[in-house]
């Protein structure tokens, strides 16, 4: 079984500290944790800068063996300041992150670049890897165009594969064979409806609260998954689910049992245990 992370998307109104709890109750490894809204106005519970939030969160994180994957979103923006992102990416190394999850989301292409690289020497300086989500909606709407940007930055910045994106983007999951698998140190797992929705707005609905848990969808992960590196591991990112409303405790539990399942079908590569996974 490869290392399994349990995402804020998942469930975003969560506290962080109740967050690593449902994880630890999902038997996941790791969790990731919203310490930047996207957009002004994306919900956030706000941990940056609260020294006793902070702490809270490290007791979890310590008290249940839960470890932190990534933190998320920074979306570069036309008026995003790279260097007053500083505190979150900060924290986020405080509690153990091993990567900073990026949108672009900028026309200018030089000032994306620019600050595409100004982030990943902010992250590295923490230890931490950036990692660039493609978004079908955003101006990087595609695994190549991520690959493109990283390669403009001259960054050692990885692309994040979101299964729902990848499809939803006209994905192949054969095409990523010419992708250098070092690009891709973990994956968000989710399913959904083979059809997309008919429009923009309907695929940022569909993204923000309307996937499926692996296997409850008409997705091919199956072949997503094999294209991609062995033992990288895999965030479920599913906001919308059958799971919601349900106690967080129990929404964890059951979605990891369901990840379990759907990975116990898979007859190929997914067979690592956790603890060959070196933080």
């Amino acid at each position: 079984m490869p290392p399994l992370s349990l995402h804020h998307l998942t469930m975003i109104d969560a506290h962080p500290a109740d967050l690593v709890e449902a994880a630890a109750a999902g038997g996941f490894d790791h969790c990731g944790i919203r310490l930047v809204a996207p957009r002004p106005g994306d919900p956030l519970v706000p941990i940056v800068g609260d020294a006793t939030a902070v702490r809270a969160v490290e007791r979890r994180l310590r008290d249940t063996g839960v470890r932190l994957l990534d933190i998320e979103a920074i979306w570069l923006a036309p008026d995003t300041d790279v260097q007053a992102l500083r505190p979150a990416v900060e924290t986020g190394a405080r509690l153990g992150a091993r990567f900073v999850l990026v949108v672009g989301f900028d026309s200018d292409r030089p000032r994306l670049v620019a600050n595409l690289a100004a982030l990943c020497a902010l992250a590295g300086s923490c230890g931490m890897r950036v990692m660039v989500e493609f978004i079908t909606y955003s101006t990087i709407p595609t695994a190549d165009a991520a690959l493109s940007l990283i390669r403009d930055s001259g960054t050692d910045a990885g692309v994040l594969i979101d299964t729902l994106q990848f499809f939803r983007s006209g994905g192949s999951p054969e095409a990523l064979s010419a992708f250098d698998p070092n690009l891709f140190s973990y994956m968000q797992l989710c399913d959904a409806p083979r059809q997309a929705p008919p429009d923009v707005e309907g695929l940022r609905r569909e993204a923000r609260g309307a996937r499926r848990l692996p296997g409850e969808g008409e997705l091919p992960v199956d072949a997503l998954l094999e294209r991609l590196p062995t033992g990288i591991p895999l965030s479920l990112e599913a906001p919308g689910t059958r799971l919601a409303g349900l106690p967080l405790h129990e929404q964890g539990r059951l979605a990891g049992a369901a990840v379990r399942r759907f990975l116990a079908t898979l007859p190929h590569q997914h067979s690592l245990r956790h603890e060959d996974f070196q933080p």
